[in-house]
């Protein structure tokens, strides 16, 4: 079967966290066969046993799946459509277990935070490779059960930007979920949501919402944005925009514009009921390592290679690496954040 081709079947979904849990639920309700393939035991177990439960405001709907297990369980043979939604970490794991599964004319789709699909074509192939761009505002809150925060972008797209029956269909099916789509730049809103995702991380410095420190701090994040989107332009990727984030203020060098595409970006963020970002989360909450530092090493070393100078994201992943291993949040390494962007 080739990319022009079309396929009807289940979904494999590997990593049933708040992304993959959230899109497997929906596309369970719609009636499709989706298969979960989680690390987590007990959140495999209680899907197993009760399905994938959400949560949104007082209501708890669960959607039942064929299938949930441990990927040291075994699973199918093969596998066909596959939605890739690990931690960007555990990607490399996620494959070990995919790779060998994976039919000749099958594909994975990288439902991930970061740049992750050129790891996976190294593994599988760039031809069974789909990228694309998500944004959603869900956590994890117990085992088997995710909190909807609120519905934002997701956009697929084959890295060439060609078109193809494979995305023209799993963005139908999407349809499950909200207003996915297709694109032909699934890197520019990859790089958009770098710029985005900075400004979340520098959040996670601190005990307070996103849209509060953003709005406090704005000098610190808009040069955090500035400095992705610097490499993104040497690298020749135009970002997009997506909810409502618009990364071409942060491109320039108008401090109103950039002040009125905050004023829009925090209004909005006050608009979701999740206020404070995965990454806090799992520092503060989940006491476990943060996808931060395998989201900009990237970004890092691309700069490096371009000669573009990115000390706040350098700073950045030192400080988030440093609450990993214990240190405080305090609003105050935000602040610091300022001296390296000097």
């Amino acid at each position: 079967m080739t990319n022009g081709e079309s396929r009807d079947g289940g979904y494999v979904i590997v990593g049933a966290g708040a992304i993959g849990g959230t899109l497997g639920h929906h596309l369970a309700r719609a009636g499709h066969e989706v298969t979960v393939v989680d690390a987590d035991a007990g959140h495999v177990r209680s899907i197993a046993e009760h399905g994938i439960v959400l949560r949104r405001g007082e209501s708890r709907i669960s959607a039942p799946v064929r299938r949930a297990l441990t990927p040291d369980t075994g699973g199918p043979a093969r596998v066909e459509r596959v939605l890739l939604a690990v931690k960007a970490q555990a990607t490399g794991v996620a494959l070990d277990w995919i790779a060998p599964r994976l039919a000749a004319d099958g594909f994975v789709v990288s439902v991930q935070n970061g740049l992750n699909e050129p790891e996976i074509a190294r593994r599988i192939g760039p031809e069974r490779t789909v990228g694309a761009f998500v944004n959603l505002f869900a956590d994890v809150v117990a085992p088997g059960e995710i909190r909807d925060g609120g519905r934002g972008a997701l956009v697929v797209g084959e890295l060439d930007g060609s078109t193809s029956a494979r995305v023209a269909q799993v963005v139908a099916d999407l349809q499950a979920w909200g207003p996915a789509r297709a694109t032909g730049n699934v890197s520019g809103y990859l790089w958009s949501k770098l710029g985005f995702g900075a400004m979340l991380a520098a959040t996670a410095l601190a005990d307070a919402s996103m849209a509060d420190l953003i709005d406090r701090h704005r000098r610190v994040m808009h040069g955090l944005a500035r400095e992705i989107f610097a490499v993104a332009a040497a690298e020749g990727i135009a970002p997009e925009p997506f909810d409502a984030f618009d990364p071409a203020p942060y491109r320039g060098d108008d401090d109103d514009a950039r002040d009125a595409a905050t004023d829009t970006l925090v209004a909005w963020l006050r608009t979701q009921a999740k206020d404070r970002s995965g990454i806090w989360r799992d520092i503060a909450v989940r006491h476990r390592p943060t996808e931060v530092p395998t989201h900009y090493l990237p970004v890092l070393d691309r700069a490096s290679r371009r000669g573009v100078a990115v000390p706040g994201i350098q700073r950045l992943v030192e400080q988030i690496t440093e609450l990993e291993g214990g240190a405080t949040m305090d609003e105050r390494r935000i602040a610091e954040l300022a001296g390296a962007l000097r």
